[in-house]
């Protein structure tokens, strides 16, 4: 299952992506709306699998939802195969590391040569040659990385200069892209631990608490429906409600910026932290009243509004970073940036286990661990707590860099007419 989500799972929303050209005004609105939806349909699939199948496995038998899920995996595929001859296609340009292997080892090489006071000097692709993919327009920001793209023997000829010695500046920028992509990528890593805790405790949680309704026992893992449902309903809102209020309000094609989204979405989850910890401290004083029946006596839907909140969150936040790692990539490695989103779950799951053993560790030396045998032993009050405050100071560290990010920025002119007021433009696009 892992080889295959690695597979598909930053191709195939990536080429989705890609099916909408950025050149074209009409299709760059839809492209901004391709995330939401895409978002909302692994949202709605997420909701039938822990609803229908959940269902089918507790009540018929496991070998049943098997078949089911292969019948519809294998439909899908077949889906997709028959759109073969309608899709784009975008070819291949070779390794997208090469490039930035090339700039940093030109930089290195010719580290000691003065910066040209005029970035107008530094090597681009010349009109009378045809640029592979779309051209960026020099920043002001890791000046030592400009030095890639100085321009030694003005007297040669540039098709006979060598790659490792001299690139262009939009090599140069797609290098500096991928730079300032990596204090982002950890600013958000405190997110994805919350995100963490609605897959883990959150479930946890429920499985001890009244989960009937009527004569009907809830599914443990149908509980994450109401994150689904949550995530579907913000991104609805936000795409048919706020974004064409945005657009008109801001001169924003999406709204808002996408950093501007993504710390949206990490207000909702220090909301979902300080939820739950009220929600649990609760649980615990009624384990304390009586404690063998006390969580028993707690419906499982106060666990609602914590699902219903981070699910909002993942509107924002999730699907934020998905179009930031897709749109500020360079354009040959837009598979690769969904990667790195995928890799801020992935991190962001592990970081939450190391988190849990260090708590663990030093609560314990206190004279009371936080995680107890079980639940009603535990303080995962406390937890929430701290994972709450950490996500607010993690949020002041996140808008000082976002206000600090440059947006990438595609040349639309001549590459004499590319300038930092071209620049400040398309940040405020982004």
């Amino acid at each position: 299952i892992s080889i295959g989500t690695g597979g598909h799972k930053p191709s195939l929303e990536s080429f989705g992506a890609d099916q909408f050209d950025d050149d074209h005004p009409q299709e760059r609105k839809n492209k901004m709306s391709f995330f939401n939806w895409w978002n909302s349909g692994l949202c709605s699939g997420l909701l039938l699998g822990v609803t229908v199948i959940v269902y089918v496995q507790d009540h018929v038998n496991w070998g049943v939802a098997d078949i089911i899920l292969t019948v519809v995996m294998a439909s899908s595929l077949l889906i997709f195969i028959i759109g073969r001859p309608y899709y784009r296609y975008r070819m291949p340009s070779g390794s997208p590391l090469t490039p930035m292997l090339q700039v940093l080892v030109a930089a290195i090489s010719k580290r000691k040569l003065p910066h040209p006071s005029n970035p107008a000097d530094l090597y681009e692709v010349p009109n009378s040659q045809k640029a592979q993919g779309r051209l960026l327009c020099h920043t002001k920001k890791l000046k030592f990385l400009d030095r890639a793209a100085i321009v030694e023997e003005k007297e040669n000829s540039f098709e006979k200069q060598d790659p490792w010695r001299l690139v262009t500046v939009t090599k140069v920028e797609e290098m500096k892209l991928v730079l300032n992509m990596i204090p982002i990528w950890l600013a958000t890593l405190p997110f994805g631990i919350c995100v963490a805790q609605a897959a883990t405790f959150f479930i946890k949680q429920g499985v001890i608490m009244n989960r009937n309704i009527g004569g009907f026992l809830i599914p443990p893992a149908s509980i994450y429906s109401l994150a689904a449902i949550g995530m579907i309903t913000s991104v609805i809102i936000y795409e048919k409600i706020l974004v064409p209020i945005l657009r008109k309000a801001t001169g924003n094609e999406r709204g808002i910026k996408i950093l501007q989204r993504i710390g949206i979405g990490m207000l909702f989850s220090i909301a979902t932290m300080i939820v739950a910890a009220l929600v649990e401290k609760k649980r615990l004083g009624a384990v304390k009243k009586d404690p063998v029946n006390g969580s028993l006596s707690m419906s499982v839907f106060w666990l609602a509004p914590q699902f219903v909140i981070i699910g909002a969150g993942d509107g924002f936040a999730l699907v934020g970073l998905q179009e930031y790692f897709y749109d500020q990539v360079p354009d040959s490695m837009r598979s690769l940036g969904i990667a790195f989103y995928l890799s801020v779950i992935g991190a962001a799951n592990f970081l939450s286990s190391l988190l849990i053993t260090l708590v663990d560790h030093v609560t314990e030396k206190g004279g009371k661990s936080w995680f107890g045998k079980d639940l009603n032993s535990s303080r995962l009050d406390k937890f929430y707590w701290l994972l709450a405050i950490m996500t607010m100071a993690n949020l002041l560290l996140f808008v000082f860099v976002a206000k600090r990010y440059s947006y990438k920025n595609v040349q639309s002119l001549a590459v004499a007419n590319c300038n930092e007021d071209d620049h400040d433009a398309a940040g405020s696009m982004a």
